[in-house]
């Protein structure tokens, strides 16, 4: 899949502001700070189209990229820790979960989890979450340019492990923004399922 353009279109604090067009949307989820906005970008091509931050939390809206003029790329406000209160976090778990539960137009949820570490508690939360949506899922192993040739086998089978046990096959690419590792195949997942 070759992207030719990209472009911020809106910012959703809730399905009244989400485009009504019913072209395919691609979601990205993960924990707060996993490295979704700079992935997208990477995908993309570009530097700063998703606005990436140092401090977890950032994104607080669900963010649509138009495509190609032709499907929208999803950024999803991180899961976990931010600086915001209690509340406000549980309303974005709440349309979070919505969203990829019940939104028609959805084809593909993209989790993306830290390849460094062991998925969390509530990375595995939003496995079983995603098992009841009706998109096709594959997991992102990001910032996969951290760990050794090694290390990052280990981390795939580590995910893989986890699946297993929840009895569920679905890809799980390593991918890193720095070095555009995975870029290839999960645009190819794109082209295929959206």
């Amino acid at each position: 899949m070759n992207i030719r353009e990209a472009s911020f279109i809106t910012g959703a604090v809730s399905s009244d502001g989400m485009p009504t067009d019913g072209k395919s949307e691609i979601a990205f989820v993960g924990r707060s700070n996993v490295g979704k906005s700079s992935l997208i970008n990477m995908l993309l091509g570009r530097k700063s189209l998703a606005r990436t931050s140092r401090t977890p939390g950032k994104t607080q809206e669900i963010n649509f990229f138009l495509v190609n003029r032709s499907m929208y790329f999803v950024d999803l406000p991180g899961f976990g820790y931010a600086r915001a209160s209690k509340r406000s976090r549980a309303m974005w778990q709440k349309m979070i979960g919505n969203y990829v539960l019940e939104r028609e137009p959805l084809k593909i949820v993209f989790q993306l989890i830290d390849s460094r570490h062991s998925p969390t508690d509530l990375d595995r939360e939003v496995m079983l979450l995603l098992k009841e949506s009706p998109a096709a899922r594959i997991i992102l192993l990001t910032k996969g340019d951290k760990l050794s040739g090694n290390q990052r086998a280990k981390s795939v089978d580590r995910t893989l492990e986890i699946l297993n046990s929840y009895h569920t096959e679905i890809p799980v690419i390593l991918t890193s923004s720095k070095t555009a590792r995975g870029k290839k195949e999960t645009l190819k997942w794109v082209h295929t399922l959206a």
